[in-house]
């Protein structure tokens, strides 16, 4: 399945819309980094960095280990996003999705790993053929330049919205998926050579467009170089089209289909799908321009007979219809087990109905837009002469819903036997069911409402008040609700009036749920049985009294490619029987899915879950279009979702097959696409052995073979397929079905990545309002680091991302900053040498290791927000805070620190900004080969010691000048203030020796409530312990038992917690932080105190400053509140 693109964006890099953008001014850092990026991306295309290759049966000879022995000794990853349609370039969406596969696959890499990234390009369906018959016309019309267009004004149709999925879902039995991207992404022109020229295509090169092939030529080789300027690890010796243009890949969509006919997977039958009548062929999700997800709604269609018209319905069919004839108002019901109830008919009084011609004795009235659904379904055509226009169906007359109020018509099941009357229902739409409803005012809360309306305004109405008032019958026992549910919800809920709709949808909602969930019949043949087993034998009993039929519409607006609204029709067609049909199929998939595989998120997890208990038979082929012929009904063409399910097998041997996307030039084995036979394909994937008839009937030889297959079971199975999460409902499923139907147990998919949206600076991306980049324009104004980042910083979750313009641009500077500096501290001479022993030194070699560990956690995890936290903004603030800790210290930073620092940070960085870190990799520190292949850094373990320290001097320091802050705030508001932060001052630090005896209790509460092994609290047990010793300790009590419980669950041990035992020289740290301090607060003096004793009794020694060794009784207050680890502060003016 391809990644749609949704309209056309042309080959060129102007993007019409893009003047609402961030602009740009003083491009030189950016142009800088950019041609950085194109002399390494040239280098690693030159140097084949990212084409990986399976373990040579040479090396390793087939059989000798088992496959996965052999992926355990060569450790490998093989990674797929969707491959995108050719019909445009990508957008920054697509590259959203293609950095999820980026960055794993670049960290992959740094494992060790052998890693597989191809793409193909997906040129199968309706897309380009329908454009390219538009342009055709268009060339027809106006010549081949367009010469004889001329210009008109064209004002847009205001449309009201057709109902979307959400409004029309009525059936709670259905999982319904939301509707995708591509409507929101419709350029509105009258003329597909408008839309061509819009996006940047020459006017003398449109009219090639008009030959569909073209396509396949024209956007293949634009979307390779936009990816290659992104930087992406592709290896494209993979890469092919789609569709019969390449013959190899044809032949193994045919072997696809083979199988899974003779597995009695793909059947035929008739069935309801959406249909485009202009195309002639259903109308799959990537066939549609409007209505992605939408699908067949079936209802019973109600059979009511017309006994006496009203005095206008009569005058209107008079001489109409033969003597004799049946005339039926047909409302379509999702509720037929309730139609024991009806006690009337609605019509909108607005509304224009047909009357339809069923046969010489039988009519229907309904609207025109239901009369042209059920064209398809057997009603007024024939299956082999459907209709291609709706000119073609004619009413025998036209009724206003007004002129057939109180015509009597008989209730198919109704206790009313002498009938039921025709009444106005202002709700009723014409975009829905067949514009009849009927009325079971016990059940549903709004035909419960507007009866009661129409029986107390039946003058207003222009209708006889008994019309309204027939008895209402109980035909269902709820436990909520009581056998009445109607009027309960309505009473419960206060609705006054039929016009209260939030109120009756929800009522209609509950209605419904707790009616079929959980009711049972209390009138009716099947009295006492439950609803939901109940429903489908009324429907059954109606049917076979030729009460009713079934019926069927799109539960949303649909348009297809070519520009046609669809419609519901039921034909013979070939399908796969995904689904219900197949339950053990089902089943194994949904086993997989909750068991076998990743899925990253429990969103995606209830995605695919919803999906499999909903999803049913797909309509496999059509007629229109590009594709690969269905091997035994070659009239059809296999559609776009149902060929592009297990590409990625595909990929593990093409570039053996033929070194061009066409298939036109052999590839590494020289054999040709005939000899591909479906026997050939088993083998390969490891369906069936070798043996001599089919070495012989092939004519390839055993060491082709076994290189292909070695090729198939070493990448197999896919470790990660990353895609948007609007292709759950399809593409996403229907590559599960089918690789688990096709693959053994042992190559089943392992993870599936599904990604939100992408937005683009907090709005939807959308070309109508100018919000919007593709990738080629993204990479040219930022460059490919810059949005690498943007995108990693974007988000990780299958909610909405955000792509920054900000951000991206803000990366710019920050990137090339960091280049300079690293380009002049390698040339600094005046850096430190020797042992990298100090205080400061020791801190940040002790971070980097840290940070070093902490980002590998989180690309393992792809949390790659966090990831890019670390090994970006995290590793450049260590790099800060050494660089001010030795400024302040007046010592100058030490030369092999600094050269590890950038070494690591090049490192940590190349998954997400391969360009820049190999820049550094090999022109700075002078690699001698590309950083693409090293590996992660092997660091030592992080000292817990020297973090805790580290936090303690950031802490300490901010605390410092928080305070001193402070005081100048108060200062400045006129308050009185301990000292005056303008005058000479000096500074006294005090840190206590030993703890405060009111904590031992404390203590061992949290040691009674920790359990060490799981690094877990028994917080109920703890909460009970610290309340117990009361509430005057409390204030002090808890802040204390929270800061034990952060050393704990920090990596402390809980000796040295427990112990109360600083993991670290308290007095020697503040001494190494004397000069800083002195130099940030600008005091004349700065002296550390230590502090013995407990309260009252307290003693200070001087154990840094002028008077070390000095003791001191008379401490100031601001001694006491010193405990070990978190000292106390005091302010004084000194004379000048």
């Amino acid at each position: 399945m391809a990644v749609p693109n949704g309209v056309l964006s042309a080959g060129g890099s102007q993007n019409p819309a893009a003047k609402s953008l961030k602009k740009l001014e003083n491009t030189e850092k950016r142009d800088t980094l950019i041609q950085i990026e194109k002399r390494y991306q040239k280098k690693w295309q030159d140097a084949g960095v990212f084409n990986a290759d399976a373990p040579s049966t040479s090396d390793i000879p087939t059989g000798e280990i088992p496959a996965a022995e052999l992926r355990k000794k060569h450790p490998k990853f093989f990674a797929t996003f969707a491959y995108p349609y050719m019909n445009g370039t990508l957008h920054a969406g697509h590259s959203f999705t293609v950095s999820k596969v980026e960055f794993t696959a670049g960290f992959s890499r740094m494992q060790g790993k052998r890693v597989l990234f191809p793409l193909g390009f997906h040129c199968t369906g309706m897309p380009i053929k329908a454009c390219a018959d538009k342009l055709r016309d268009d060339v027809a019309q106006f010549g081949q330049s367009f010469e004889k267009y001329e210009e008109e004004e064209q004002e847009a149709a205001a449309q009201a919205p057709a109902p979307t999925q959400a409004d029309t879902r009525e059936d709670i039995t259905k999982f319904t998926s939301k509707k995708g991207k591509t409507a929101a992404k419709t350029v509105k022109m009258k003329y597909q050579f408008q839309i061509m020229l819009a996006l940047g295509i020459p006017r003398e090169e449109i009219h090639k467009f008009s030959d569909a092939q073209y396509w396949l030529k024209y956007f293949p080789p634009i979307c390779k170089n936009d990816l290659n300027n992104f930087g992406a690890r592709i290896d494209w010796r993979r890469s092919m089209t789609t569709t019969d243009a390449n013959p190899y890949y044809d032949a193994f969509v045919r072997w696809q289909m083979n199988r899974l006919k003779e597995m009695e997977k793909i059947l035929y039958g008739d069935r309801y799908t959406i249909y485009s009548p202009k195309d002639g062929q259903p109308c799959m999700d990537h066939d549609r321009t409007e209505g992605e997800g939408v699908a067949p709604q079936d209802y019973t269609a109600l059979k009511l007979k017309v006994e006496e018209w009203s005095p206008k319905a009569a005058e209107r069919i008079k001489d109409k219809i033969p003597e004799g004839a049946n005339v039926y108002l047909v409302p379509a019901t999702l509720r037929p087990e309730t139609m024991y109830g009806q006690t009337c008919c609605f019509v909108g009084p607005k509304i224009n109905y047909g009357l339809f011609k069923v046969s010489k004795k039988e009519y229907f009235v309904v609207t025109k837009r239901a009369a042209w659904n059920m064209a398809f379904q057997g009603t007024f055509f024939k299956v082999d002469s459907f209709p291609r226009d709706a000119s073609e169906l004619h009413a025998v007359t036209e009724l206003v819903g007004s002129d057939m109020v109180g015509t009597l018509v008989k209730a198919p099941l109704s206790i009313h036997k002498e009938g039921v009357r025709v009444l106005p229902m202002e709700s009723v739409l014409p975009t829905k069911g067949t514009g009849v409803v009927t009325s079971v005012p016990s059940d549903s809360p709004d035909d419960y409402a507007t009866v009661m309306d129409l029986a107390k305004k039946a003058d207003y109405y222009g209708i006889k008040k008994e019309w309204a008032e027939l008895e209402i019958l109980p035909i269902i026992q709820t436990p909520s609700y009581g056998n009445i549910t109607a009027k309960f919800l309505v009473e419960k809920m206060k609705i006054n009036s039929p016009k209260d709709a939030k109120q009756l949808a929800e009522a209609k909602d509950l209605a419904y749920k707790e009616g079929y969930y959980k009711g049972t019949m209390v009138f009716g043949d099947f009295k006492g049985e439950p609803v939901e087993q109940a429903k489908p034998k009324v429907k059954d009993q109606l049917f076979k009294n030729n009460e009713a039929f079934a019926y069927a519409e799109p539960n949303g607006h649909v348009v297809s490619r070519s520009g046609d609204e669809c419609v519901t029709a039921y034909l013979g067609q070939w399908f796969l029987n995904y689904g219900e049909n197949d339950p053990q199929w089902r089943d194994t998939v949904m086993d997989h899915v909750k068991h076998g595989m990743e899925t990253y998120s429990s969103e995606t997890q209830n995605g695919f879950e919803k999906n499999l208990d909903w999803l049913n038979r797909w309509a496999c082929a059509r007629t229109y279009g590009l594709g690969s012929k269905l091997p035994w009904d070659p009239k059809f063409l296999v559609e776009s979702l149902s060929d592009s399910t297990i590409y990625m097998a595909y990929y593990t041997i093409s570039y053996l097959l033929h070194s061009d996307i066409f298939g036109t030039r052999p590839g590494v084995l020289s054999i040709k696409p005939e000899q591909m036979v479906d026997e050939i394909w088993d083998y390969v994937f490891c369906r069936r052995e070798l043996d001599d008839s089919l070495l012989k009937s092939s004519d390839i030889s055993k060491a082709d073979l076994e290189t292909m297959r070695r090729e198939f079971e070493y990448w197999y199975p896919l470790d990660m397929n990353s895609s948007g999460k609007d292709l759950i409902p399809n593409h996403l499923t229907f590559f599960l079905y089918i690789h688990l139907a096709l693959f053994p147990k042992e190559y089943w998919p392992q993870s599936v990545r599904a990604n939100g949206h992408l937005l683009l600076n907090g709005n939807k991306m959308s070309k109508s309002t100018g919000n919007f980049l593709t990738l080629r324009d993204a990479v040219e104004k930022y460059g490919a680091d810059a949005c690498r980042i943007a995108l990693a910083d974007a988000g990780d979750g299958v909610e909405d991302a955000n792509f920054e313009e900000d951000v991206a641009n803000q990366i710019i500077l920050r990137m090339y900053t960091l280049k300079e500096w690293c380009e002049e501290v390698l040339k600094d001479k005046s850096l430190r040498a020797g042992p990298a022993d100090s205080l400061w030194d020791r801190l940040f070699d002790n971070e980097m290791n840290a940070l070093v560990y902490e980002a590998r956690y989180h690309y393992e995890n792809l949390n790659y927000k966090v990831a890019l936290k670390s090994a970006l903004y995290d590793f450049t603030s260590a790099r800060d805070f050494y660089r001010e800790a030795t400024t302040a210290a007046s010592t100058p930073m030490h030369a092999t620190l600094l050269r590890r620092y950038i070494t690591l940070q090049a490192l940590i960085l190349t998954p997400i900004a391969p360009h820049w870190a190999d820049y550094i990799w090999t022109e700075l520190l002078d690699r001698p080969n590309t950083i693409q292949n090293a590996l992660w850094p092997d660091v030592p373990l992080p000292d817990s010691s020297l973090t805790a320290t580290r936090e303690y001097v950031r802490s300490t320091t901010s605390a410092i000048t928080s305070a001193e802050a402070a005081q100048q705030k108060r200062k400045a508001k006129g308050k009185a203030t301990l000292f005056d932060p303008r005058r000479p001052k000096h500074l006294t630090i005090f840190y206590a020796s030993a703890y405060p005896s009111w904590q031992d209790p404390y203590i061992s509460i949290v040691r009674s409530a920790f359990d060490a092994m799981s690094l877990h609290f028994d917080e109920k047990k703890l909460n009970t312990d610290v309340q117990a010793r009361g509430k005057a300790e409390m204030k002090k009590g808890m802040p204390f038992v929270q800061s034990l419980k952060r050393r704990l669950l920090a990596g402390e041990g809980p000796d040295v917690v427990f112990e109360r035992k600083l993991p670290f020289q308290e007095g020697e740290v503040l001494g190494d932080m004397v000069k800083g301090v002195r130099r940030t607060t600008g005091c004349k003096a700065v002296e550390v105190v230590r502090v013995d004793g407990d309260d009252e009794g307290s003693v200070g020694t001087v154990v840094v400053g002028e008077k070390v060794g000095e003791t001191r009784k008379e401490l100031p207050q601001a001694a006491g509140q010193a405990v070990p680890g978190s000292p106390s502060f005091h302010f004084e003016n000194v004379e000048g």
